[in-house]
């Protein structure tokens, strides 16, 4: 809500102020400008990455309005899964684990954490993590250097496309400038008209960089920035799943993991201890049911 907001008040005022002091020329302009402006955009995106990032940097301005879907409800139910995958596992074996960590889509467990379903890369990570755990239980250390990996390849990844909104940003009052050259070469080739109409067309061109410089600074520089961020958030439920299940390979007890766990997430997303306390209590009980 509040980048919807910055987003309404950057394009009233400038946008308001373009129509009190542009004039006629320069509104009547004003869609072919952005539509060249933005299409080149568009198209540079396009030209210098995979369809892959390109999808997931124009995904990006919806993400960096909607926010990171990791919140403390989400924390707390990836916090409760781990638990109950690690106390199974230690009462169990990991032969316990070994259809939850198979097919997630069939389990239990993990159907009680829509947040980790939907995700599919924390989904991911927790299945190979414990995998390898169960076929190297000589060196938990091998795991643990997995999981690290895992998480630099996932921000790495996702870093691409925010790297790709930062270029277009970088390039957009280029791209504005060539828009201005054009409507300078369309002014030349009308010379002989009326410095009212010349002052019009020399108008209507210059704001062309107007755009550009406007567009960068003031919408896809900051939606690069905030997509950046949410790069960071999302990426902090795959540092908890290092840290818990370090700790649980070192042969720490699954609570204490957990709180290993929960401590490490940022505190404006960390759920408190007595409700990750009750909801791991609701979990065990329902296990019991269905078992």
């Amino acid at each position: 809500m509040p980048q919807l907001i910055g987003l309404v008040l950057i394009v009233v005022l400038v946008m308001g102020g373009l129509i009190l002091t542009g004039g006629k020329g320069a509104l009547q302009a004003l869609p072919f400008e952005m539509a060249l402006i933005g299409g080149a955009a568009i198209g540079t995106l396009l030209l210098g990455n995979s369809p892959k990032v390109a999808r997931e940097a124009f995904s990006g301005f919806v993400r960096s309005f909607r926010g990171s879907r990791w919140q403390r409800a989400q924390h707390r139910e990836l916090l409760v899964l781990l638990a109950t995958l690690m106390r199974q596992a230690r009462q169990g074996g990991f032969v316990a684990i070994e259809t939850d960590i198979e097919h997630p889509e069939n389990s239990a467990a993990f159907a009680a954490a829509p947040a980790v379903m939907a995700d599919v890369a924390v989904r991911d990570m927790i299945c190979d993590s414990f995998r390898l755990m169960a076929l190297d239980l000589s060196d938990p250390a091998r795991a643990e250097a997995h999981m690290e990996q895992s998480v630099a390849t996932h921000v790495d990844q996702r870093m691409k496309a925010v790297n790709a909104l930062n270029t277009v940003a970088d390039a957009l009052p280029a791209l504005g400038i060539v828009a201005a050259v054009l409507g300078i070469i369309k002014t030349m080739g009308s010379i002989d008209e009326s410095p009212a109409i010349l002052g019009m067309m020399i108008g209507s061109a210059l704001l062309g960089t107007f755009l550009g410089v406007f567009l960068a600074y003031g919408v896809v520089g900051p939606v690069a920035a905030r997509f950046g961020q949410i790069v960071e958030d999302e990426a902090q439920p795959l540092d908890v799943i290092r840290t818990v299940l370090s700790a649980f390979g070192s042969g720490v007890q699954p609570g204490i993991a957990v709180e290993l766990g929960r401590t490490a997430i940022p505190a404006d997303q960390r759920p408190d201890a007595d409700s990750v306390e009750r909801a791991q209590t609701s979990a065990r009980f329902v296990h019991r049911a269905v078992a």
